[in-house]
């Protein structure tokens, strides 16, 4: 149980600051071209669970195993980022009329690579911080 308790903690450490980069500063422009008419306010609960369930996701499909290598973290990552993001951006476009490929493509890429990258440095700092 402390394992996973570790996992989690890493790979919230590393998928928040990286996602509030992204979704802040970096496609925050982006973003708003795209589909700024249909943004609000953030809806703080919301956001706090999606993200408290996200990385129970990665810690349960990515990094959890005790087989979990780095290298199988990154290819599950990605690959739960991808099916993940593409649910809500290919549902989000088949039902919102100003959803655009454009936010599906840099969503879904942004989801594999976020995704990746904490499940697989979410491992790695587990591991620092107590081998297996």
């Amino acid at each position: 149980m402390k394992r996973y308790g570790l996992l989690y903690l890493a790979t919230f450490i590393v998928l928040i600051p990286l996602d509030f980069l992204f979704l802040g500063t970096i496609a925050k422009s982006f973003f708003q071209s795209q589909v700024g008419e249909m943004l609000g306010e953030v809806r703080l609960l919301p956001a706090v669970l999606f993200y408290l369930l996200y990385v129970v996701g990665i810690v349960i499909f990515v990094n959890g195993s005790a087989q979990a290598t780095w290298q199988s973290s990154l290819v599950y990552g990605a690959l739960f980022g991808v099916f993940c993001y593409a649910t809500f951006e290919l549902t989000s476009l088949a039902l919102l009329k100003h959803w655009t490929w454009s936010v599906v493509a840099v969503d879904i890429s942004w989801g594999a690579f976020v995704t990746a990258v904490s499940g697989t440095l979410g491992l790695l700092l587990a591991d620092w911080w107590s081998p297996r």
